[in-house]
């Protein structure tokens, strides 16, 4: 929802509405999505790995951060998504280009993943 007063500074019971529309946000993607809770298992099972491979705050911060951009996206293709659903079943070509195009930024950001760990890995092998 936007500010009601231009953009002035929100007060503190404005920012705890946020995070709990955030919230909501999240729980909804959890309890809708099934990509979503496979990348939050996934994210729980690798950043402890992460953590334990990362030889640097910076190399944890890359392998951690790279996964965190997956979810993030994730959720906004599922807003796209969520909202072309909304305006009802029948095909429309924008509306598929657009979930199309959902999907091909979280699958970026997952090459990303695979190049993240992929180089940091390697790495180690010299």
């Amino acid at each position: 929802m936007a500010d009601e007063i231009g953009n002035l500074p929100r007060r503190p019971g404005r920012v705890l509405l946020a995070a709990k529309w955030s919230i909501q946000g999240l729980a909804a993607a959890w309890r809708h999505e099934s990509s979503f809770r496979l990348e939050v298992y996934l994210f729980v099972l690798l950043a402890p790995l992460a953590c334990w491979l990362g030889q640097t705050p910076v190399e944890r911060v890359l392998l951690i951060g790279s996964m965190l951009l997956v979810l993030s996206i994730e959720l906004l293709n599922s807003a796209i998504e969520a909202v072309i659903e909304r305006y009802g079943a029948e095909f429309h070509e924008l509306a598929g280009r657009a979930k199309d195009m959902g999907s091909a930024a979280v699958f970026v950001l997952m090459i990303n993943v695979v190049l993240t760990w992929g180089i940091i890995l390697y790495g180690r092998l010299d």
